[in-house]
């Protein structure tokens, strides 16, 4: 076709309908504009050949302060794409393509909120995919979106668009079954040249096409039911967030890990109801221990005292070790009723030293904890050990409390203190070395206490790196963090698992910010990946993650870092949050399987709000401080919501604590 000027996109959608006309009434044939100003093309494309039309969303990563220069895109699911000879060409640093990739990634998930309005993305497996935008330069908006593509296992790709250079038309053509470039103008200058009129698309424009389009095949039929009630209907029964075992065990299956999640530090239920389902996993699967968002120097404290083989008496003793900041997290009555009871469920089972249930710790900033506890132990085994890893952790000597971590890291980092990096490393290898002479002294008891002191060693070495990584960037520690506590949980279970002779069953407690999957939040967006995902990655099919949610209630938590606990109110969840839609089902709790409930895991598969409340809670500033965009049918394999909910009681219940929060009339808006 000789090249010509479009009068504007419905001009442009009509004459590539015509270049198209063979899809015409094909059952699997479905179209997807690139927004924004590809849907108005796509749509007269869809209405023409009588397809289902909806957006696939993609942004292109613009040269800062030449926004027209595309040195890469964005598209669903994470995929990037890169134009390297304009980054190479323009010197662009990573940071800057780190800082833009991040803002676009936060803009696809801002735009599939606003597009779809809460209809879930479509299923393209099988079919027949026609992308299309309203023109193309580089290509590498249509590139990343191909890419992206994939991970669907469509049928076939086509890539359609009225106006592209012939270079960047014969690129595409590698990539997909099919190119249909209406106009390829030499020379090329620019899409907009191509058009008498190339208004920008609005928001606005988009979701009233897709409104309509969604319309018109559904006009014959009637509506289908609401996700509140579809939710309803695959909702199953639970007891105060509990589960039937039946419902329990079915979710579990064979599998060798169980993450239960929390939406909150602060929250009674959520511990309550966590508690009782380990119980049962313990009592009936085979689960043979607890592994938790804590310290390990303190979480092993509790760990031989229920197993017997502490001098602490009761379990509020066994507890104290939770010194640091913030303490309800696990001195509080939800813990205390747990410990008591494990104490008990080992003296019952009257079994063998191997066969007892442990409790254990995963966290990352025990650094000085941990250097104490490798001396102790080699104090005890190897006296001249113990000099040599006195002498090496003496690099940590300025900063003696736990407090003062972040004040050596900050020193390290900016090349003012030592980075210890060689000495720590030095005193875990040290203990590797020796491990077979140390562990065979004394049996089981001896095996115990050294992967215990080994554990403290390489709490040291990455802990020393997180405090170092705390200066440099948010995503390097938070990665570094989580990798720390799937090591560490691979590493306990290898431990359990020799000495049971069979794999060992770990029932994992920590928030869900750490247990749902990343990939299926905004977190991934900024490079963030999770326990929950690598745990998913390193056990494939072997592993269940369970979340909660709540609409409203009560919390424990502090406005600031090292603050005191404080009984605060929750807000009601914010309208578009996956937790008003729960409120809406009108059940005060409930448990959706999403292998056992597709309709609500279709429903859930789209972006939505999520809160999630750490240890401090500022509603002041709620949706920025506790909101985040996730897929939650993907981040989770289930969810209990339990829709109001009470703040956890800490052990210490200080007069602030008791006097709560008075009640306050918030705006409709944060």
């Amino acid at each position: 076709m000789p090249d010509r000027l479009f009068r504007d996109r419905k001009d442009a959608g009509q004459v590539l309908a015509g270049l198209l006309e063979h899809y015409r009434e094909d059952p699997d044939v479905i179209v997807l504009g690139l927004p924004r100003g590809g849907v108005p093309v796509a749509y007269e494309v869809a209405t023409a050949l009588d397809a289902p039309l909806d957006v696939f969303l993609v942004r292109k990563l613009g040269v800062p302060g030449r926004e027209e220069v595309a040195m890469g895109a964005i598209a669903d699911g994470g995929v990037v794409v890169l134009n390297d000879d304009v980054i190479r060409g323009m010197d662009i640093q990573p940071e800057t393509l780190r800082r833009v990739a991040e803002r676009e990634a936060r803009e696809l998930l801002r735009r599939e909120q606003a597009y779809r309005e809460g209809r879930p993305p479509p299923d393209l497996e099988g079919k027949k995919v026609i992308l299309v935008d309203d023109g193309l330069a580089t290509g590498a908006s249509m590139r990343a979106a191909i890419q992206a593509l994939r991970k669907h296992r469509p049928a076939s790709t086509v890539a359609a668009v009225p106006a592209a250079p012939q270079s960047t038309c014969r690129e595409l053509a590698a990539m997909v079954d099919e190119v249909v470039c209406a106009t390829t103008p030499s020379p090329f200058f620019a899409v907009g040249a191509s058009y008498w009129d190339f208004t920008q698309t609005t928001d606005q424009e988009v979701r009233d096409l897709l409104r309509a389009a969604s319309r018109r095949p559904a006009a014959p039929g009637p509506q289908g039911p609401s996700e509140v009630a579809v939710i309803a209907a695959e909702a199953v029964p639970v007891e105060e967030g509990v589960p039937s075992d039946e419902a329990l065990f079915d979710l579990v299956g064979d599998a060798h890990f169980v993450l239960i999640g929390e939406a909150s530090h602060g929250t009674q239920e959520f511990y309550a109801a966590r508690e009782r389902m380990t119980r049962r996993l313990i009592e009936e699967k085979g689960f043979c221990a607890v592994a938790a968002e804590a310290d390990w120097p303190d979480a092993y404290r509790v760990n031989r005292y229920v197993r017997g083989r502490s001098t602490d008496a009761v379990a509020e003793e066994a507890l104290r070790g939770f010194e640091r900041f913030p303490t309800w997290m696990w001195r509080n009555t939800a813990v205390l009723d747990f410990v008591g009871w494990l104490r008990e469920h080992n003296e019952r089972s009257g079994g063998e030293e191997r066969e007892k249930a442990g409790f254990y710790g995963l966290d990352v900033y025990s650094l000085y904890r941990s250097i104490q506890e490798v001396i102790s132990y080699l104090e005890r085994v190897d006296p001249a050990a113990a000099a040599r890893a006195r002498e090496r952790y003496a690099c940590f000597d300025h900063y003696r409390a736990e407090e003062d971590a972040q004040a050596w890291g900050f020193e390290a980092a900016f090349g003012a203190g030592e980075t210890c990096e060689q000495e720590v490393v030095d005193q875990l290898v040290d203990l590797q070395r020796n491990a077979v002479e140390y562990a065979r002294r004394d049996g089981l008891l001896a095996e115990d206490e050294h992967f215990y002191a080994e554990q403290n060693a390489r709490t040291v070495k990455n802990a020393a790196e997180y405090y170092r990584t705390m200066f440099g960037g948010q995503v390097s520690s938070w990665n570094l963090r989580d990798r720390h506590m799937v090591d560490t949980l691979n590493a306990l279970a290898d431990h359990l698992g020799r000495q049971r002779g069979e794999p060992a069953k770990i029932v994992v407690w920590e928030h869900n910010s750490h247990l749902g999957d990343a990939r299926a939040t905004e977190a991934a967006s900024r490079g963030e990946f999770n326990v929950g995902q690598l745990v998913r990655e390193g056990h494939p099919g072997d592993c269940r993650l369970l979340g909660f949610t709540t609409y409203a209630g009560t919390v424990t938590a502090a406005d600031d870092w090292g603050g005191p606990a404080e009984r605060k109110r929750v807000r009601p969840a914010l309208a578009g949050s996956v937790e008003e839609l729960f409120h809406e089902v009108g059940q005060k709790d409930f448990l959706i399987p999403f292998a056992r409930a597709p309709r609500a895991a279709e429903a859930l598969r789209s972006a939505r709000m999520e809160r999630a409340i750490g240890v401090i809670y500022r509603p002041q500033t709620e949706r920025q401080s506790h909101y985040f965009q996730a897929r939650m049918a993907d981040q989770f394999d289930a969810v209990i919501h339990i829709d109001e909910t009470r703040a956890v009681e800490p052990l210490e219940r200080t007069a602030r604590w008791e006097a709560g929060e008075a009640p306050e009339t918030y705006p409709v808006g944060v």
